[in-house]
């Protein structure tokens, strides 16, 4: 039988964050989750509290704890990276950081993307610019993730580290984001679906199978980017059909805009990611048309 581990969730507690917990329980890992107390983790888990860009409210509520694992679900900012990896050093075996497909988000690539196309050690850092202010953040999600991985993957004292670029995450009766809902909505009413003229299809994963992943990743010893997506590429058409398919009326229909807000599955940009790496290291992804309706129906429920 093999040793239990000692992991730590930072936090993540929700959506497929609380799978991936459920995930090690199940699995008889020691489990600690640290947040800043705004919801208490599952039953089985230890329960830390502290505000993890505060370097020494967090470095006393570790205390002299060590891990054979961390997992990083909330890491958005360089600062929050580089305190980590001062904090983090030496205190574990192995960090584990969720990143994005955003870090993509300025290629324009016919092929899917693969990891190499975005190389953190040679992502520029600039810790000065306002990470702190959500509006900042919020319009340079994908820079944050970027410089984030850039931190850990910069040459210093050793920190082996995973940088998971997920997919868009689909599924889930607790999926937190309204984007299927938006859609759903609309196409009730009848309502036209803004798209880029140069719509792009993309790369999805349901929120099962990411949990599955990351409970994958910790028990592995590779390093640095790998992507995290089901093979297939959806385009906003095929993922309207399939919330159409669920709803008792309503039609799609598809407006070309130049410039404003578009829908929330609609890319201006061609990034969908490779998940070759992954696989050759060995984890067997599913095909996104086959989890799809289910995904759907998980999020959309009854009422819809």
């Amino acid at each position: 039988m093999e040793k239990a581990r000692e992991v730590l969730v930072i936090g993540g507690n929700r959506y497929f964050g609380k799978r991936l917990i459920a995930r090690l329980l199940a699995a008889g890992d020691r489990v600690t989750v640290l947040n800043r107390g705004s919801s208490a983790p599952p039953a089985g888990a230890a329960h830390l509290i502290a505000d993890r860009d505060d370097e020494d409210a967090l470095r006393t509520a570790l205390g002299p704890r060590t891990f054979d694992v961390v997992v990083d679900q909330v890491c958005y900012t360089p600062r929050q990276a580089a305190i980590a990896r001062r904090v983090f050093t030496g205190r574990t075996g192995r960090y584990v950081m969720t990143s994005t497909v955003e870090v993509y988000e300025y290629e324009d690539s016919a092929e899917l993307v693969g990891e190499a196309a975005v190389d953190p050690v040679a992502v520029p850092v600039d810790l000065e610019l306002p990470w702190d202010a959500p509006e900042f953040l919020d319009t340079h999600y994908g820079e944050g993730k970027r410089q984030a991985e850039a931190v850990f993957a910069a040459p210093g004292p050793e920190l082996p580290y995973a940088a998971v670029r997920v997919a868009h995450v689909l599924g889930g009766a607790d999926d937190f984001t309204g984007r299927l809902q938006h859609y759903a909505d609309r196409i009730r009413a009848g309502e036209p679906i803004a798209v880029p003229a140069a719509n792009h299809p993309a790369t999805y994963i349901h929120v099962d199978e990411i949990a599955d992943f990351l409970h994958w990743t910790v028990g592995q010893d590779f390093t640095g980017p790998v992507n995290a997506a089901s093979h297939g590429l959806l385009t906003t058409q095929e993922l309207c059909e399939a919330i159409s398919a669920h709803l008792p009326s309503g039609s799609t229909v598809l407006r070309t805009v130049e410039v404003g807000e578009t829908s929330p599955f609609s890319f201006a940009r061609a990034y969908g990611m490779a998940n070759s790496r992954a696989e050759r290291l060995g984890f067997a992804f599913g095909d996104v048309r086959r989890w799809l309706p289910q995904a759907v129906a998980e999020t959309l429920g009854k009422d819809n």
